[in-house]
C-alpha cells in the first residue's frame, strides 16, 4: 500500500500519482472514498498488481497531522481488510 497527505507538501500526491501512473498497471477499482465512522477519511484506488494507493484527508507527510486515520488505515491494511 501507498499512502499520502492531501496537504502535504514534501511530497506532494500528484508526484506520487504521476510515477505509480508510469508503472502502467491497469486499475482495478477506481478512486473512491474510504470512510471511518461515516466520515470521509480519505481517497483509494487499486491497481492490477495489487497494490493500492490511499490518501488521507488533511494528512501531512507524518502520520503525527492524522494519527487516527492513520492507525485504521494501517490497521486494516495490515489484517487484510478494504479500506
Amino acid at each position: 500500500m501507498l499512502k499520502s497527505g492531501d496537504h502535504d507538501i514534501t511530497m506532494p500526491f500528484q508526484g506520487t500519482q504521476a510515477w505509480i501512473k508510469s508503472l502502467n498497471y491497469s486499475i482495478i477499482d477506481d478512486w473512491r472514498p474510504w470512510m471511518i465512522e461515516a466520515q470521509i477519511a480519505g481517497y483509494t484506488r487499486t491497481y492490477s498488481n495489487k497494490m493500492t494507493y490511499a490518501t488521507i484527508k488533511g494528512g501531512g507527510h507524518t502520520a503525527e497531522y492524522k494519527p487516527n486515520e492513520t492507525f485504521i488505515m494501517f490497521q486494516r491494511w495490515i489484517s487484510g481488510h478494504a479500506l
